[in-house]
């Protein structure tokens, strides 16, 4: 990343008070950025933020997405956006997949409008490996907010806003994930439930989904999408690790796939690993540039689709037991479970491990 690149800039932070909003402050809060605005609805977490993290940089907006205006004034004299407001947990979007719709595609909608319309540089809009072939509602509505920030981004013109996907998978220790349950049952004493032990997850910390992100702003043209090489771990691993980090011997009980639940996640689709460009430690997806005139969908074939394969936590590099406990152990997250510490980005997980294929 240009260390000039946010040296006296303003950016803006949707969903900010969010994990991802959280590691991006601690990763930003003591450069020479300008300003870091935090737009977000809960005014209880942006309390909290505002003591535990007090700084003339930051400064706190309420809002919604979903309301055109309140975003829209959030956005004046911005220079970078990462879009992270979302409707994230999966059970809650099965359920009321409105909800999802409005916030995940419309309320992406009102930000990068916005942020047109204000002149914004670059927008990093963060999507999941849940919205490749999606099979409910919250991967859904990100696969189509996916599809608006591209479609947006091939009516600008070089000089405008600068629009960017990034995908990630599981990221560790994050809100409502498995790792934090796995560790208050441990830390309870209570039965571990796993869903299905052969289920496959990608590892990736915090640190690294921040860094994807400024990756894609440094190195992304309007419409490009940008996916982290990330070694995975089954379930049942990653629950018998955790057993052995925190001395324990409870139970394990598996209870069976949720509703709306994938046994393995998928960063990259074949008709996306045809025209990713591999980068080292990333992926980069050009924008697909055709129009309705596509004469090309009509008379052109891509032989290449049938000859590779997805980009999946099944097939990509799969951690020992010895290295998903060291990734584990990096986290602030576990070791403040284990004594209290905090450490946060301290280090990162990627220097751990070897590149992956």
């Amino acid at each position: 990343m240009n260390p000039n690149m946010f040296k006296n800039k303003t950016l803006l932070i949707t969903g900010g008070t969010g994990s991802f909003g959280n590691a991006v402050l601690r990763r930003f809060l003591h450069t020479d950025i300008g300003e870091i605005r935090i737009f977000s609805r809960d005014e209880k977490k942006q309390d909290d933020m505002r003591h535990e993290l007090p700084s003339p940089k930051l400064k706190f907006q309420i809002g919604d997405v979903r309301n055109f205006n309140s975003i829209n004034d959030a956005m004046r004299g911005v220079d970078y956006v990462f879009s992270a407001a979302a409707l994230k947990q999966v059970p809650s979007c099965e359920f009321y997949p409105i909800e999802a719709v409005a916030t995940n595609i419309l309320g992406t909608e009102n930000t990068l409008n916005a942020a047109i319309g204000n002149g914004v540089k670059n927008v990093i809009v963060l999507s999941t490996d849940k919205a490749v072939y999606p099979i409910n509602a919250m991967g859904m509505s990100k696969a189509l907010m996916e599809k608006v920030a591209v479609a947006k981004s091939r009516d600008l013109k070089k000089d405008q806003t600068t629009i960017c996907v990034t995908r990630y998978g599981n990221v560790m220790a994050s809100r409502g994930s498995v790792i934090p349950l796995f560790v208050s049952q441990l830390k309870a004493g209570k039965t571990l439930t796993i869903t299905d032990p052969d289920m496959t997850r990608f590892m990736m910390s915090l640190e690294d989904a921040v860094e994807l992100v400024l990756f894609a702003f440094k190195n992304g043209a309007g419409g490009d999408s940008f996916v982290q090489k990330a070694p995975a771990a089954t379930i049942g691993q990653l629950a018998r690790v955790l057993k052995d980090i925190f001395n324990s011997h409870v139970q394990v009980q598996i209870i069976g796939t949720r509703h709306g639940e994938k046994k393995h996640e998928t960063l990259l689709n074949r008709e996306e690993m045809v025209r990713a460009r591999d980068l080292d430690r990333y992926y980069r997806i050009p924008s697909d540039t055709r129009d309705l005139n596509y004469a090309v969908f009509f008379e052109e074939g891509q032989r290449k689709v049938a000859e590779v394969q997805d980009y999946t936590s099944e097939n990509t590099y799969r951690l020992t037991d010895e290295e998903l406990k060291a990734t584990l152990l990096k986290l602030d997250y576990i070791q403040f479970q284990l004594n209290g510490t905090n450490s946060f980005l301290s280090g990162t997980t990627a220097s751990l491990l070897p590149h992956y294929a």
